[in-house]
């Protein structure tokens, strides 16, 4: 039963008001790097089998913070397929103006048939599948009794949980992921557990593999 701790990156100083999308240079501020540490402090009773991240810096810096002071196989491993998706025309682009963008409300309304503006803008529907599917071959490679983080993205975090949980991608802008927040799936033979969501402070010692019990029942700690 493989179990992964999505996390998302902590502020920077564009977080909120501007979609950052894939613009380089954009780091953790101060905020964000106090998140990222305690996010690492939350984590260090819990044994990981890898910790991967989105190439974008604030992602890196968060992963690198849930390292310190580990001996984990192989460092930080970097995935594409975790990175934000390709916002398109929309990148670098207050959230107040695009608002006013007709294909703002289908964004939140019915995201499934969005692909955004642009030579390089990503369908919503794609950038779920290249989500998930890197996460069920992060599964089989590191093997059923592992545990691994991965730091990404609000949206594709919450692209992951809508497909955990059976929810028609039209369903995933009714799911929270804050900045620096845990959310937990445990995949079993027969279907994935959502064992924590937008978690943001409570105890973590119930994420430590008991390796007994039912296969198909999660384990462990609820959201």
């Amino acid at each position: 039963m493989p179990t992964v701790l999505l996390i998302r990156h902590g502020l920077t100083a564009k977080t909120g008001p501007v979609l950052t999308g894939w613009t380089p240079g954009v780091p953790l501020d101060e905020r964000g790097a106090a998140q990222a540490g305690a996010v690492g402090a939350r984590l260090a009773a819990v044994p990981l089998d890898a910790v991967v991240s989105s190439p974008l810096e604030r992602c890196v810096q968060t992963a690198r913070a849930v390292l310190e002071g580990r001996d984990t196989p192989g460092g930080l491993d970097v995935d594409e397929r975790f990175g934000e998706v390709r916002y398109g025309d929309w990148t670098g682009r207050e959230l107040k103006e695009l608002a006013e963008e007709p294909l703002w409300k289908v964004v939140q309304a019915h995201p499934s048939a969005v692909t955004f503006p642009g030579a390089d803008g990503e369908a919503l529907a794609a950038a779920q599948l290249r989500a998930v599917r890197a996460v069920r071959d992060w599964n089989d490679r590191l093997g059923a009794e592992a545990v691994y983080a991965v730091c990404s993205h609000g949206d594709i975090i919450k692209a992951i949980v809508a497909d955990a949980l059976g929810l028609h991608l039209d369903q995933f802008q009714r799911i929270q992921v804050d900045p620096a927040s845990l959310t937990v799936i445990r995949y079993t033979e027969l279907r994935p557990f959502l064992v924590r969501l937008n978690d943001n402070g409570t105890d973590l010692s119930g994420l430590v593999p008991a390796n007994q019990g039912d296969s198909d029942a999660p384990v462990g700690g609820g959201a």
